[in-house]
């Protein structure tokens, strides 16, 4: 794996090897989170997660939406609905590919798990869990598409909270989710058949 430029790795560490020096604070990242939806509008909704953040979803006409299992539209996005959002991710703003309303996620459960943000506390330093051994803050691919939907949806189902910003596929081939947001956990690591099996 090369090495990011150091330009670029302040703040959070740079991701290299996707796409012509691309690196980990690339904006538009696949990602996203999950909450509750506090407001509704013609093109967008927000939503609030069990940590407190907030959450701007941007819908699109290639926006996909389902109940459950179940095709939908977007009229099933209403105020204090559950909803997984999963999409290209700005911060705390994502541009929606797909919207499950009513996820089948165990909120307070994968809740309980994140240690929210507080102004002024530092960020929790704890692992739990398996990290890949040759893990290095920095290296791996940034990923999209199938493999970064179900990472997300994975780290999502364990640890509901926070934001994902992007995935990354290590070189054993696992993935670290990236998360913020919150004040823990902001790695999340998925096997390559998308099972948490850590988190620091």
């Amino acid at each position: 794996t090369t090495a990011a430029p150091t330009s670029v790795s302040t703040g959070f560490a740079g991701h290299a090897g996707s796409g012509g020096g691309s690196n980990a604070r690339s904006k538009n990242a696949a990602g996203g989170s999950v909450g509750t939806v506090t407001g509704v509008s013609a093109s967008s909704f927000t939503v609030s997660t069990p940590a407190g953040e907030k959450v701007t979803v941007k819908e699109t006409s290639s926006t996909v939406y389902d109940k459950g299992t179940s095709k939908s539209a977007a009229s099933a996005v209403t105020k204090g609905k559950t909803v997984l959002v999963l999409g290209k991710v700005n911060s705390t703003t994502i541009t929606a590919s797909q919207v499950i309303v009513q996820p089948a996620i165990n909120l307070s459960k994968a809740s309980a798990s994140v240690i929210s943000f507080k102004k002024g506390s530092q960020s929790a330093s704890k692992t739990v869990g398996q990290i890949p051994t040759d893990y290095k803050e920095g290296s791996g691919t940034i990923v999209s598409g199938t493999a970064a939907t179900k990472a997300t949806k994975a780290a999502l189902t364990s640890y509901a909270g926070g934001i994902v910003d992007r995935v990354v596929r290590l070189s054993n081939g696992e993935y670290e989710v990236h998360y913020i947001g919150v004040n823990w956990p902001h790695h999340i690591f998925v096997t390559s058949d998308f099972k948490v099996v850590g988190a620091n």
